[in-house]
């Protein structure tokens, strides 16, 4: 948070400095010239009609209620915990300690999934299963694997995964059978309000990401929230898919579209 005290202080040595060297300007302006200039620069015209002429006290005053942040309580009326507000889809704010626990042990997990499988992949499958919701047989994810949470994470049978994999479940991810995903690929759930002030408060949400059976996605492609990609269809390298993709087709670019059925 902003120091008010540290933010005049500079504000008015600043003005001191700058003017020491200017044409016209007395070579040391005062400290009270000093001052009105900051309040001249700091204070919105509108304020500065309704306020009297300001000294120091008043100036550090007023930038200390103008720096501190003051949150809206924007769950007011609605009794259930962040982490219950998240898991229903709705805005929540994800500094929590409930939420917290739970994204620290996925990232453990995770860790533990690529040690384990640099020695011994096969055991590693125990590890992989308790980080994801569900692994369907036959799966092979190659870590390094990064999750928020992992346990709203389903990938389907005999589907393989390439490195790097981001796969950020707030909401929940859904990878079909025969899927190949390639490296460093991006699916990304959460997401946050367009206006400032309820960004700037932390607000964030999630919409699911769905990828049918037997999809490829190249390298790099990243996958926006709420998109569906339909079964069979190959999306390009690269590719960034902001919209629903519809089943049998390749789609490429950014964003992504359809350029030829299957």
């Amino acid at each position: 948070m902003i120091n008010p005290r540290r933010l005049y202080a500079v504000f008015v040595m600043g003005i001191r400095t700058r003017t020491a060297h200017t044409p016209g300007v007395t070579a040391h302006p005062t400290a009270a010239w000093a001052t009105r200039q900051a309040r001249r620069l700091l204070w919105p015209p509108a304020d500065r009609k309704a306020l009297p002429l300001a000294g120091r006290r008043d100036v550090r005053t007023y930038l200390s209620k103008r720096t501190l942040v003051h949150m809206t309580d924007y769950f007011a009326d609605d009794p259930r915990s962040n982490l219950e507000r998240m898991l229903a889809g709705d805005f929540y704010i994800a500094e929590d300690p409930e939420i917290a626990d739970r994204q620290h042990r996925a990232m453990r997990l995770a860790a533990r999934y690529q040690a384990v499988y640099l020695d011994a992949p096969a055991e590693a499958r125990s590890t992989l299963e308790e980080l994801l919701g569900s692994a369907g047989e036959g799966i092979e994810v190659r870590p390094p694997l990064f999750v928020d949470y992992g346990s709203n994470i389903t990938i389907g049978a005999r589907t393989f995964v390439n490195y790097n994999l981001t796969a950020l479940d707030v909401a929940a991810i859904t990878i079909g059978e025969d899927c190949q995903i390639g490296p460093n690929v991006q699916l990304l759930t959460p997401t946050h309000p367009l206006e400032p002030q309820p960004r700037r408060d932390k607000l964030e949400a999630a919409l699911p990401i769905t990828i049918g059976d037997n999809v490829w996605l190249g390298g790099g492609v990243i996958v926006c929230p709420g998109v569906t990609i339909g079964d069979n269809s190959v999306v390009g390298a690269g590719s960034v898919v902001t919209k629903n993709i519809p089943a049998d087709v390749v789609a490429v670019g950014a964003p992504a579209r359809p350029v030829r059925d299957l």
